[in-house]
């Protein structure tokens, strides 16, 4: 067969360019910001939650989906440089679980990568979307109102210690949104008692020592902790203080019952993860957080340590024991 040199070039131009022109069409697998406040070593179960969410809307971490992850342990300064990195990544959505501080970075850093939030506090207070039912912008995500429990756990603190007078809040005043509610909801909550409420900051782990310390100084009879990473984190060094200076303590978290602290209340934290990768999956398949309704708890459990309460001395009522999800012996 005759062929021009002409032609015989265009054909091995053209072989040469197919396997690249083919290998340009395979779609990048989208990749995700997970943006935490934190450290790995203490969500390591948080992840795993957050991972098997994603996989329940068919994305697998290493198959069809990347993964980059920052963390800022417990640096709030570094909250709008790690956000920044993940838009100049070009993420195809940034998460930011537990921190309202840290999803209001990632919302100052881009308009339009997708956002998935979850936070204790109110969203709309605290000015990431319009309302919960259509958050409207490029934010939505899980609000679980942990900090607006305070009056619920200082209740529970009272059927533990009914002679309480003086009672603890801790608060984390880098974490401005959640200090401010639960303040309000716990004095509210204390005045109608005749308690009095010690506001006690704390915005790393020396000061935590020293609010302790404090605590003992005022002869405090019991400790509400609030919402906030920094504490989450710092569940094992919070339940061996409470423990050292004969604190009752209640937290949000179960961890920190399961740490030695005495109680728990609040939203499950492994299903707080879940949700927000579940969310995290249902934008990666193109539904736009602006009309995707913000999702709150629906169940909240109780748990207490009674190896802590005996070693604290405290009786706990049978009426609070039935009313327990779980009692760790």
């Amino acid at each position: 067969m005759h062929m021009k040199r002409r032609d015989f070039i265009t054909l091995i131009g053209c072989a040469v360019l197919a396997p690249v022109a083919s290998r340009a069409q395979q779609p990048a697998i989208p990749v995700v910001g997970f943006l935490h406040a934190s450290a790995p070593d203490s969500n390591t179960h948080s992840v795993a939650a957050f991972r098997r969410g994603l996989s329940e809307t068919g994305f697998v971490e290493g198959r069809n989906v990347a993964i980059e992850y920052r963390w800022a342990h417990n640096d709030a300064n570094r909250f709008p440089e790690l956000a920044a990195d993940l838009v100049r990544r070009q993420v195809a959505v940034i998460v930011t679980p537990v921190n309202t501080a840290l999803a209001l970075a990632a919302k100052g850093a881009t308009k339009t990568i997708p956002i998935v939030f979850s936070m204790g506090t109110d969203a709309v207070k605290a000015g990431l979307i319009a309302s919960y039912h259509r958050p409207g912008g490029n934010v939505t995500g899980v609000t679980f109102m942990t900090s607006e429990l305070g009056a619920k756990r200082l209740g529970l603190l009272l059927e533990l210690r009914p002679q309480a007078k003086r009672i603890g809040l801790l608060i984390n005043p880098n974490n401005p949104v959640a200090a401010e509610t639960a303040i309000k909801d716990v004095r509210s909550a204390g005045s109608a008692s005749g308690l009095d409420i010690e506001v006690l900051n704390a915005t790393n782990p020396r000061e935590i020592d020293a609010a302790f310390a404090y605590l003992f100084e005022k002869r405090a009879d019991a400790l509400v902790v609030n919402a906030d990473p920094l504490f989450n984190s710092r569940r094992i060094q919070l339940a061996t203080l409470a423990a050292r200076y004969m604190v009752p303590a209640v937290s949000p978290l179960r961890d920190f019952v399961e740490a030695g602290g005495l109680m728990s209340y609040g939203p499950s934290d492994v299903e707080r993860y879940r949700l927000v990768g579940v969310y995290a999956g249902r934008v990666l398949k193109g539904e736009k957080p602006a009309d995707m309704p913000v999702q709150q708890p629906t169940t909240f459990e109780l748990v207490i340590n009674m190896q802590t309460a005996r070693a604290l001395g405290i009786t706990v009522p049978p009426t609070l024991l039935a009313r327990a999800d779980e009692v760790i012996e």
